[in-house]
This record gives C-alpha cells, structure tokens and sequence, in this order.
C-alpha cells in the first residue's frame, strides 16, 4: 500500500502544517511530506489568514485525503486507537477536546498580531491589548491543566492533541519575547525540546523558501 503522505506549506511560518506534522507523529503514523510552494496563490492565501477556509495540511492516507487539523486528529485517532492521542480519563479527554477546538477556532488577535515566524526573534517586541487577552488567556488554560493534571504534559505524562495544538502557540511566545514562568515557562521548553518539534525547527531553518514580507513583524517601541 501507498505510504501516508502529509501536504505542508512553509515549516518556518505555518502552525497549521506544523500542528499536522505533530498529530501524525503522535499517532505512529509512516508518512512523507510534500511541501506546497508558498507562492502558490492558495497556500499564501491561507499563510496570511485570508482564506475562508484552511485546506493544508493535507493528509492522504489509504485512498483517503483528510484536511483540517481537528479532522487530521480525529481521524487518526480512529484509525490508531493505540496511539493514545487523547487521554484515558473521560474528564481529562472531554477537557483536551474543548481546549483543542478553542485553539482550533479562536484567538484570532495572536495569529494575526504575533504570525508564527521559527527563524525570527523580537526581543522587546510590544504587545497589544487584543493579543494580550489570548495570552492571559492561553497561560490559564495551561496553568489550568498543570494544577488538574500534574504535568508535564498538559494532560499529565505524556503528549496528547493539545499538546500538538497548542505547540506553535510556543513558538510564538518565544519570537515575540512573551515573559514566561513558572510551569508556563517549564512547558514551554518541554515543546521545544520534544523530539518531533526538534525535527520540524531543525527542517524550518534549513527551509529554502524566501521570506514573506507581510509576515515579517518588527518591533513596535
């Protein structure tokens, strides 16, 4: 049978490629990746939030072509049930899921301010009043899941789809200079040192593709 593919476009300035990576890691799935050119009027369009819908990553997996993140998670839960993507516990599994389709669905005022960008850092970068309410409320949830869930991971010890969801999240909070502590600061480093996340840092910054202008945010003093 034809091996699993993942279609991404840019490693360095898409979470949602990098969610995608992440969820087929977690589940043990053998696959390749084929990477869309960011040039492509579609993948820019969905790079600078301008598409009405996110097509990419793609999954193509036994005849099948599954797209969307909570779709890409979903079914490969079914489909590798060993996996153990969500957790066992009912409360635990029920919580993973609202947490995950709220990073899914919301904090339009982060992607928007603080784009995802692995080869950046803004040291002092100002953060406004709208991003600032994602964080507040990002580090809650997380904050949340360690007091319930003792950590390290946010559903206790071992990675789960929250995890994959909110790992670019990390990647933000670094490049922008968010101040992190405590467990938050803890959880953060955790990600990066995840080893499918070291492997995605590792292809973004030997990644060829040119800069995107409109995604290369300065400093505001």
């Amino acid at each position: 049978m034809e091996q699993a593919r993942l279609i991404i476009s840019s490693r360095n300035y898409s979470s949602w490629s990098l969610r995608g990576f992440l969820l087929c890691r977690l589940a043990g799935l053998d696959f390749t990746i084929e990477s869309v050119d960011v040039n492509d009027p579609a993948a820019r369009a969905e790079l600078l939030l301008r598409a009405s819908s996110i097509r990419i990553p793609c999954l193509l997996h036994e005849g099948l072509r599954i797209w969307d993140t909570t779709a890409i998670a979903s079914y490969l839960n079914e489909r590798f049930p060993e996996a153990g993507m969500f957790p066992a516990d009912r409360a635990a599994r029920a919580r993973c899921r609202s947490i995950s389709g709220e990073m899914h669905s919301g904090f339009q005022a982060l992607r928007a301010s603080l784009p995802m960008n692995l080869r950046a850092h803004r040291p002092g970068f100002r953060v406004w009043a709208g991003p600032q309410a994602d964080i507040d409320r990002i580090l809650y949830i997380w904050r949340e899941c360690f007091e319930t869930w003792r950590g390290p991971w946010l559903f206790g010890n071992r990675p789960s789809v929250a995890d994959a969801m909110y790992a670019p999240v990390v990647t933000r909070f670094l490049t922008y200079d968010v101040p992190l502590a405590g467990p938050c600061a803890d959880y953060a480093a955790r990600i990066m040192e995840w080893a499918p996340m070291a492997e995605w840092m590792a292809a973004a910054l030997d990644e060829p593709d040119p800069a995107i202008s409109e995604l290369e945010v300065e400093a505001e003093f």
